[in-house]
């Protein structure tokens, strides 16, 4: 089947295509011509073709409340959703690294125990051997880096199966956080540790949830719009004002309910606004750099990228470094929930639950998809079930069988959607 090409006069302008050749044309371009009906038209096919995107995961946070705030009005108070803020904050951060090892097609069995050695590196350096607390928190956070670069050698230039290598360090960690923590077996943080500072630090002004829900907001205005005048001058698609400014009302209209909530409590938790920024930071690198582009290439055609001229290996080794970092960031926070380091940090179940928060959120457990936000919104929902379940007192082996089941659903919805879109012919 041949293509017509738009052929060109003598100044390089392009000319109509020959008889009876059909000109291509963006399809975005003819949903933003269509108004209402081209975008409601745009949502219908992205169903059809499995791209939900974060769609499943907000309808059930929105189930999650509506059935938790029916049965306890406790659910839905100002007091509850602040503390659930802070406690997701941990194995959100956690689940951040997940994110960038599942982009890839990979899983990392150790984040658990590379989050409790962490922790337990911080508290004894700074507790028991006077380290001071900055140059321990940083030590800590190194080794997670150290530790995931030691996976990503394994798994990228070695050759062995990234499942292995975590596995095993999965069980190594552990012992060695064991050895760290020596025959005490717990280690106290004190209060005022920067630790526990960081955790339980809130802003109890108004001011500071708002002038942060009103910078969030500015930037995502300024964004959008940078980067639609950008694809404006490169002659592609872009948003227009009209779009940008609605997205912009959705956005506001979050952040600044979500500041009047805090504020009806105590007020901004520190703990919230570093994920958050985190967060922003991890998307930037993740939509907008080449680095962030050539994760999703190795992570959605392995060989296509190879033969393009990225070095696997490179952005394998450094996918693991990010996720061990961010899991010795997330056991940290843990750790200053708790202000101890002991023997059961990193364990339980929070290797479950920062894979859930993941997957829940939208990361595609075959690689290639996904997004950081999705770690927030995973550890949203595993945050809000159980928050519910123990205000309801529903024993753990019950919390269990329903996160495992929500986990489930997660995983076959993803499925669905890589099936719907191989028939659609994208994926």
């Amino acid at each position: 089947m041949k293509r017509d090409r738009l052929s060109k006069d003598a100044d390089g302008a392009a000319q109509e295509p020959a008889s009876g050749a059909v000109p291509a044309v963006d399809t975005r371009l003819l949903v933003r011509e269509e108004g209402v009906r081209g975008y409601v038209g745009e949502f219908r096919r992205k169903l059809r073709s499995g791209e939900l995107g974060s769609l499943p995961v907000v309808l059930a946070v929105i189930v999650i409340w509506t059935v938790f705030g029916s049965l306890d009005s406790t659910f839905l108070s100002a007091q509850n959703l602040s503390d659930l803020s802070q406690q997701i904050v941990g194995t959100g951060m956690i689940a951040v690294g997940i994110v960038f090892v599942l982009l890839l097609g990979e899983i990392d069995l150790s984040v658990g125990s590379v989050s409790g050695l962490c922790a337990a590196i911080f508290a004894v350096l700074n507790v028991l051997h006077g380290m001071n607390e900055w140059s321990a928190l940083l030590v800590a956070v190194a080794g997670g880096a150290v530790v995931g670069l030691i996976h990503g050698f394994f798994f990228a230039k070695v050759g062995v199966p990234a499942f292995v290598v975590t596995l095993a360090g999965n069980l190594a960690w552990n012992g060695l956080m064991l050895q760290v923590l020596g025959t005490s077996g717990t280690v106290n943080i004190p209060a005022e540790s920067i630790v526990a500072e960081l955790y339980s630090t809130v802003f109890h002004s108004p001011v500071a949830a708002y002038a942060t829900a009103a910078v969030g907001v500015g930037l995502f205005l300024a964004a959008s719009l940078l980067d639609a005048r950008r694809r404006r001058a490169a002659g592609v698609p872009s948003r227009p004002v009209a779009e940008i400014v609605l997205r912009t009302l959705v956005v506001a209209v979050l952040a600044f309910v979500t500041a009047y909530i805090l504020n009806r409590y105590q007020g901004l938790p520190l703990a919230l606004l570093i994920f958050l920024v985190l967060l922003v930071v991890l998307d930037f690198v993740l939509r907008r750099t080449t680095y962030g582009r050539r994760i999703f290439a190795v992570g959605g055609n392995i060989e296509g990228a190879r033969r393009a001229g990225v070095s696997v290996p490179f952005v394998r080794m450094t996918v693991f470094s990010i996720a061990g970092t961010m899991a010795a960031i997330g056991g940290l926070f843990l750790a200053g929930q708790i202000q101890s380091a002991s023997q059961t940090s990193g364990g339980g179940n929070l290797l479950m639950n920062v894979i859930a928060a993941a997957v829940i959120g939208g990361t595609s457990l075959f690689g290639g998809r996904g997004s950081v936000w999705s770690a927030l919104l995973g550890a949203l929902v595993i945050g809000s079930i159980q928050s519910g379940m123990n205000i309801m007192g529903v024993s753990n082996a019950v919390q269990f069988m329903i996160t495992g089941s929500v986990l489930l659903a997660a995983v076959v919805v993803d499925s669905l959607s890589r099936r719907s879109q191989k028939a659609a012919g994208r994926a």
